[in-house]
This record gives C-alpha cells, structure tokens and sequence, in this order.
C-alpha cells in the first residue's frame, strides 16, 4: 500500500510543473527552470506561471507570476509572488534559474 501512495504523491508532485521550450525539476518547495534560448519558454511551477522574456551575456529578464523581473549572474534572489527566484546559470543555449517558496 505505500508503494501506492508513493507513486500517487510522485505523480501529483509532477502533474503540478508543466512547461514549453524548457525543463523543470522539482521539489516540495523549489524548482530548477531550465529555458532554452532563442524561445519564449514558459513553465508552470509551483503554482505560477514563469516565462522566459530575453537574456544576454549576464542578465536574464523573466516574467514571474505576471511581474517582469530581471536577474544577474552572481546577483540577489528577488522576491515575486511569494517565491525567491535566483539565476544559476548563463549560457549560449539555455538559461537556468531556481525558483523557491519564500520561507520568510
């Protein structure tokens, strides 16, 4: 019976991230967006909407939960709807952020 409670909580954790032109991977509390670039990726997370909008060399700008944010390589998490979203990662063919609950 727990291998069946398992499978259901691992299926409903994963029917709640969907995405377009991107990847996801998730926890409880946090999700890695990986969006391609050169596409307007979009990936539904943790109960909001987050859009890939542009990026170059070291600034990526994002729409999150309907607010347009911008973050930069080595900079502060910002604050958007009630999560903490930080830039991991630049490069030519994808950009990588981490999307979290606000603990605070």
């Amino acid at each position: 019976m727990s291998l069946l409670a398992a499978l259901a909580l691992g299926g409903a954790l994963l029917a709640g991230c969907s995405s377009e032109g991107a990847s996801t991977n998730c926890g409880l509390d946090q999700c890695t967006v990986t969006f391609d670039r050169g596409v307007q990726g979009n990936a539904s997370i943790l109960g909001v909407n987050a859009k890939f909008v542009q990026a170059d060399a070291n600034t990526v700008t994002l729409e999150v939960a309907g607010e347009q944010i911008s973050l930069s390589t080595g900079g502060q998490a910002v604050d958007v709807g009630g999560l903490l979203v930080s830039l991991s990662s630049i490069t030519d063919s994808e950009v990588s952020v981490q999307i979290a609950r606000n603990p605070g």
